[in-house]
C-alpha cells in the first residue's frame, strides 16, 4: 500500500539527496521524481477507494491520464471528509485548505502534497500544447466542484429531485468537464453527453451510500472501555418529495435497513431518473455517431464555462470529438451496471454485490463504442 506518509517520505529523500535539489524544493519547483512519488501515490488511492475509475483510467487519453487520476483522488479525499473529520468546523477548514490548494496550484506555488504536485503537472503540460482558456475552464469547474462537496458535507437529505441532480452535476459531470478540460476538447455534443451520464452517476452514487450512511454507526470506547457515543450520525440523502410520494420515513431505515416500508419504492423512482440519463446519453450517442443532430438542446449551453465559440458543423464534427473522448464517456458503463444490478435485486439497495463482470464489460463497449 503507498501511503501518504511514504509519499512524504519520498519527498524527503528526493529533496536531501543534493544541496541543488534540496534548493528547489524549497521555492517549491516540481522535481521529476516528486511527480513520480504523487503519481504512485494517486493510482494507489484509486486501486483502493475507485476501483471503477482505476479500470477507465487506462482508456482515458495520456494527455489527461494525470488531471485524470489528481482529479478522481480528490474526489475521494473530499467524499470522505464527512466521515474522517471530528465536527463540521473542522470538515470546512479542510475544504477552504483544498480551495487555497487549487488556488496555489494555478499560481505556479503547488504545496508539497500528492494531489496538488499532480494537478501542477497536468496544467503544466495543458498549457503547453493549448492556450488559456482550457486551464481557465478547468480552475473554475474545479472549484465549483469544491464548494459543492462542501455544501453538502453535512450529510443532509436533497429536497427534492431536482436538487439531487443539480448536486450530480456539480460533481460527477463536473469531474467529466475537468478531464475533457485536460485533453483539451470543447465540445457542446460531448459536454451535453457528460452532463447526463454525470447526472446518472451521482444519482446512483447517493443510492450506492444507502446501506453505508444508513446503517448504524459503531459504538467509540476510551481506551479504559468507556462508552464515549458513536461516531457518526446515521443519514439517508434520498430526496424528500421522493420519500414524502412513497411514505417513507428515514427512521425506519435507520432502525429496520431494508425492511423499511416504502424504501425500495424510493429507491426505484430515483434508480428511473438515472437510468433515463443513461438512455438518453445512448441515443444521444448512437445519433452523434452517425453524424447527425444529439435529439434534443443542451440546457446547460450558455451557462459559464459553456459558452461554444464555433456553431457551424457541430452536428458533423460530432463523431470525431466522441471517438476522441470516448474513453472519458465509459463512466456511463459501470453506473448502468450498478442499475442493472439493482434492478435485480428488487431495488433492495442492500443486497446488490458487486461485479466481477465489468472489466469485461467495458472492455466490450470501448471495442463497439456504446455505453
Amino acid at each position: 500500500m503507498y501511503s501518504i506518509r511514504a509519499f512524504r517520505h519520498g519527498l524527503r529523500r528526493a529533496s536531501t539527496s543534493s544541496s541543488s535539489e534540496l534548493g528547489r524544493g524549497i521555492r517549491g519547483i516540481v522535481t521529476d521524481a516528486d511527480v513520480e512519488q504523487a503519481r504512485k501515490y494517486c493510482l494507489n488511492q484509486i486501486q483502493k477507494g475507485d476501483y471503477e475509475a482505476y479500470l477507465i483510467r487506462q482508456f482515458v487519453p495520456r494527455s489527461a491520464r494525470d488531471a485524470y487520476d489528481a482529479l478522481r483522488t480528490l474526489n475521494l479525499e473530499l467524499a470522505r471528509l464527512p466521515e474522517t473529520v471530528s465536527n463540521p468546523t473542522i470538515g470546512q477548514f479542510r475544504m477552504q485548505f483544498w480551495r487555497d490548494t487549487v488556488n496555489k496550484v494555478f499560481a505556479g506555488s503547488p504545496p508539497r502534497e500528492p494531489i496538488s504536485i499532480m494537478l501542477h503537472k497536468a496544467i503544466t503540460d495543458l498549457g503547453s500544447r493549448s492556450d488559456g482558456s482550457s486551464v481557465k475552464s478547468l480552475k473554475f469547474w474545479l472549484l465549483r466542484f469544491i464548494n459543492t462537496r462542501e455544501q453538502y458535507m453535512d450529510n443532509r437529505p436533497f429536497a427534492n429531485l431536482a436538487a439531487l441532480e443539480e448536486y450530480a452535476e456539480n460533481t460527477y459531470s463536473t469531474l467529466m468537464y475537468m478531464a475533457l478540460a485536460s485533453m483539451p476538447v470543447r465540445s457542446v455534443h460531448v459536454d451535453h453527453l457528460a452532463s447526463h451520464i454525470g447526472k446518472a452517476q451521482g444519482i446512483a452514487a447517493t443510492l450506492r451510500g444507502i446501506p453505508v450512511l444508513a446503517a448504524p454507526s459503531q459504538r467509540v470506547r476510551s481506551p479504559s472501555g468507556a462508552d464515549v457515543g458513536s461516531n457518526r450520525t446515521p443519514a439517508l440523502l434520498l430526496p424528500l418529495d421522493v420519500m414524502a410520494e412513497v411514505g417513507l420515513r428515514e427512521e425506519d431505515v435507520f432502525r429496520k435497513g431494508p425492511h423499511a416500508e416504502g424504501l425500495q419504492d424510493a429507491v426505484f423512482k430515483v434508480a428511473t431518473r438515472a437510468n433515463d440519463h443513461i438512455i438518453t446519453a445512448r441515443e444521444m450517442l448512437k445519433n452523434m455517431q452517425a453524424g447527425m443532430s444529439p435529439g434534443h438542446d443542451y440546457e446547460h449551453e450558455g451557462e459559464t464555462e459553456h459558452v461554444y465559440s464555433h456553431t457551424a458543423n457541430r452536428d458533423e464534427r460530432a463523431a470525431a470529438d466522441v471517438r476522441r473522448t470516448f474513453g472519458i464517456l465509459l463512466e456511463a458503463v459501470p453506473t448502468s451496471e450498478y442499475l442493472a444490478r439493482l434492478e435485480a435485486a428488487d431495488f433492495d439497495t442492500f443486497q446488490v454485490k458487486s461485479s466481477w463482470k465489468l472489466p469485461w464489460k467495458i472492455w466490450q463497449a470501448l471495442k463497439k463504442e456504446r455505453v
